[in-house]
């Protein structure tokens, strides 16, 4: 039963309107459903969205966030709970480790860094729990076509096309969840 879900996604602050609402849908959702959302606990950007919706909406969020994050003054300060770690590292482990599942919304480097590291957790038998990928406005499609080429290509094998799931909406997103 999944409860508690860690979310990768921008922290910028000059996202288009499409990625904004739904992430603040996807927090609406989770957060109607007393779900615990973990994220990196930025107070921008679609990281902002989810957490703000969440919460409105009856969940709690954890953020996690490295001190020197913390320092710059890049912390929502309105969460449940906020997690200080020394390290990006650490901080990655904690939200996977304190996660039933891992949703990528679209983002940049740190967003698809993420990303990348909890299907290689998933392949190496590190992270055994869901990994959803939200493609809002069909934006990770240009990703999505670079595993299949690498499948094709035999960088990746067919069977670990398993590893994740797509969503195309954050209700689709509930779906799975519901599966």
């Amino acid at each position: 039963m999944i409860q508690s879900v860690c979310i990768y996604c921008a922290s910028s602050a000059d996202i288009d309107t499409p990625y904004v609402k739904d992430a603040e849908k996807l927090g609406t959702l989770l957060g109607q459903r007393s779900m615990h959302v973990i994220n990196g606990g930025g107070s921008i950007g679609l990281m902002r969205a989810v957490s703000d919706a969440t919460l409105k909406a009856g969940g709690t969020v954890t953020g996690i966030i490295p001190r020197f994050m913390v320092e710059s003054g890049w912390c929502h300060e309105g969460l449940t709970a906020l997690i200080r770690t020394e390290t990006m590292h650490e901080r990655k482990q904690m939200m996977a480790g304190l996660s039933d599942a891992a949703i990528a919304l679209p983002g940049g480097y740190g967003t698809l860094e993420e990303l990348l590291e909890i299907i290689t957790w998933r392949q190496l038998g590190l992270y055994k729990k869901p990994v959803i990928i939200l493609n809002t406005n069909s934006y990770y499609d240009p990703l999505l076509e670079m595993f299949s080429r690498a499948t094709r290509e035999n960088f990746i094998r067919a069977g670990h096309a398993s590893l994740w799931q797509v969503a195309k909406t954050p209700e689709d997103v509930i779906a799975i969840f519901n599966c």
